[in-house]
């Protein structure tokens, strides 16, 4: 018999909110105002998803896995973090959907966390803008642990801090990151197809199930199995 799965654990950008409008603005201004080309939303979205300092390595050297030397990435990240603690929250929208789900899977008694990789420093300030903080159980942001997704720790402490076995976890987002920390920990992952997949088929990554929109995570979820 399969073990019963009662937490759902959602990543944040891409997954619950749109942020990449607010991020892009701030990587542009980081890059220009240190003689770097601007890149432009549309790369940005392929570049989120491992957290501040590699989406910044990326936006400098163009490659996903490179890292820019120091003298060019110190001075860039830095002026990213500032510029982007200002415009938080100027354009980042929470994805149709979203607040009826999370509202629906707690009256069903489902534990719900956020496990991401943005900096805390952003993460609650954006849920509270957002009015989306007092939806979770838990929050783990990419700076929590010493170790971030696709690494699972992050999960596992989900799942200590929501008081539920790991097993009980069903992992909902958008990323490689996403599915390699559910695989990595042994748990579900459903992927949504209208993230920041970094310009992969979301229908590659490897999840149980892709949805396009929250609507469709019920039935996903049932389709895992027990619950």
């Amino acid at each position: 018999m399969n073990a019963p799965r009662r937490a759902v654990l959602f990543d944040l950008d891409g997954t619950l909110v749109d942020s990449a409008p607010d991020i892009a603005v701030a990587v542009d201004h980081a890059l220009t105002t240190h003689g770097h080309a601007a890149i432009g939303e549309s790369r940005v979205r392929d570049y989120i998803g491992h957290g501040a300092a590699r989406l910044i390595h990326r936006a400098l050297t163009g490659a996903v896995d490179d890292d820019a030397a120091p003298a060019s990435f110190d001075p860039v990240f830095a002026a990213f973090l500032d510029a982007y603690a200002v415009r938080l929250c100027v354009k980042t929208r929470i994805y149709p959907g979203v607040m009826a789900i999370l509202a629906t899977l707690a009256a069903r008694g489902w534990a719900l966390g956020v496990v991401t990789n943005k900096p805390a420093r952003f993460t609650a300030p954006l849920l509270d803008t957002l009015g989306l903080s007092g939806h979770f159980g838990c929050v783990l942001s990419g700076d929590s642990l010493a170790q971030k997704k696709p690494d699972p720790a992050p999960l596992r402490e989900a799942a200590r801090q929501l008081g539920v076995a790991p097993t009980a976890l069903v992992m909902v987002g958008d990323s490689a990151a996403d599915v390699g920390a559910a695989r990595a920990a042994g748990v579900p992952v459903v992927c949504v197809s209208y993230g920041y997949a970094g310009g992969i088929d979301p229908h590659a990554l490897g999840a149980d199930a892709v949805i396009d929109t929250m609507d469709a995570l019920l039935p996903a979820l049932a389709g895992l199995g027990p619950a």
